[in-house]
């Protein structure tokens, strides 16, 4: 039997070409659903001489730069009127908000107004963003105050691991949440082993010389002087270091390496946009280093996992919930000594980073193909939820766990 078609939109407050693990998942979600469920329109601010070539529709609003974080933008879609007149001919079933700001208060007061669901994904720690960007603590929990008014208004609030729970519940959000995986598009099958051995002679590095990568926003939130003052107490070793990625911290993290005298030895290569040179960077690498206490279920992990590179992050954060020391990858204690050490007796082990490797492929990595069949499968069940809810309250009948009892198709929902 044809699978019924229905009209998704996905909006964000960031898309290609910012390149971070939100805009890439928005991108896959819409790519995906596009091709298996209908037509999808992704709604985002504009990027100023960008030109999307996307095969869904992207639809972007007004924007102004966010001060201290270029290339991040933010917008008014509702002082946009083309982007208002587009957006009311588009038959919308449910819509899909990745942040709780200009782009995700716009969708829910669309959806509000239409009588559909909308769905968010909580993503990111705003409390270390607020505090960065204000300071003031009383400012920065009534900024906080309103996120937490945002999920607790939208009909389902989905997370990307489990241990993000916690820092909504810090936040003060008591409802209800969906554990909701991400993918990755390089889960593709690729021969790792010769794509290793191409990247190796691209990027001129014999077999044997240690090679770590970074990747994602160059932030302090990102705990990247860490990286820093490790790499500094490893200066006896030949290795290099690749910071693929750009942020307001990019110039103070070149000082470091200055100071350190390591800077001969590591290279920041700004943001790659192209996915396939990318992956020559991860392939190329022997261990992944994130020691980031500000990520929830970071995608790059991820990514280093498909070409079989193991991540050393730091025990207790919240994106290293999903690694097991010396199993699919590497835990440290937050410190250049402790993480340090940890290098040199992983480096000094090249079967047991192999075998880490091949583990954190086996248990980490999800193709987008696999997760956005549990997506389809939830977002029916909300959809037939919420028509379930506009019956009720237009016969005035009481809702809703009495009468009809909410279909549990994720045993993750909780």
């Amino acid at each position: 039997m044809k699978m019924k078609k229905y009209t998704i939109g996905q909006f964000n407050e960031c898309f290609p070409p910012v390149m971070d693990g939100v805009s890439l998942t928005v991108r896959n979600y819409a790519l995906w659903l596009n091709r298996t469920m209908g037509d999808t329109c992704v709604v985002t601010p504009s990027f100023p001489g960008y030109v999307d070539k996307e095969e869904f529709s992207v639809l972007r609003y007004a924007s102004v730069p966010v001060p201290g974080r270029t290339p991040y933008r933010t917008g008014f879609p509702w002082l946009d009127i083309g982007l208002c007149r587009q957006l009311h001919h588009i038959p919308f079933d449910l819509l899909h908000c990745h942040s709780p700001f200009s782009a995700g208060r716009y969708a829910l007061r669309m959806a509000r107004r239409r009588g559909i669901p909308v769905v968010a994904t909580f993503h990111s720690k705003y409390r270390d963003d607020f505090t960065r960007a204000v300071g003031n603590p009383a400012l920065v929990r009534m900024m906080l105050r309103r996120v937490v008014e945002f999920y607790a208004a939208v009909d389902e609030v989905w997370i990307p691991q489990p241990a993000v729970e916690e820092t909504l519940r810090e936040y003060g959000y008591k409802g209800k949440l969906c554990v909701m995986d991400n993918g990755t598009e390089f889960a593709d099958g690729t021969d790792t082993v010769a794509l290793r051995r191409i990247s190796r002679k691209i990027l001129g590095h014999d077999e044997y010389e240690p090679v770590f990568l970074f990747v994602g926003q160059l932030i302090l939130e990102k705990n990247l002087p860490l990286i820093m003052e490790t790499l500094g107490a490893l200066r006896d070793m030949n290795f290099t270091a690749y910071f693929v990625g750009d942020g307001y911290a990019s110039g103070q993290l070149q000082l470091l390496a200055e100071r350190y005298d390591i800077a001969e030895k590591v290279h920041f290569t700004g943001t790659i946009r192209q996915r396939r040179l990318l992956k020559h960077y991860y392939a190329a690498a022997d261990l992944f280093l994130f020691p980031s206490l500000y990520d929830n279920a970071p995608l790059v992990v991820r990514e280093a996992a498909t070409m079989g590179i193991p991540s050393l992050l730091v025990e207790g954060s919240t994106a290293a919930e999903i690694v097991c020391d010396g199993i699919n990858g590497f835990l440290t204690q937050n410190n250049k000594d402790a993480m340090a050490a940890k290098i040199r007796q992983v480096m000094a082990d090249r079967y047991l980073r192999k075998a880490v490797g091949k583990e954190a492929f086996r248990t980490i990595v999800k193709s987008w193909e696999d997760i956005i069949g549990a997506v389809q499968q939830r977002y029916v069940s909300i959809m037939e939820r919420k028509s379930r809810e506009l019956k009720c309250k237009q016969h005035r009948i009481p809702w809703p766990e009495k009468i009809w009892p909410e279909p549990t198709l994720e045993p993750n929902c909780y």
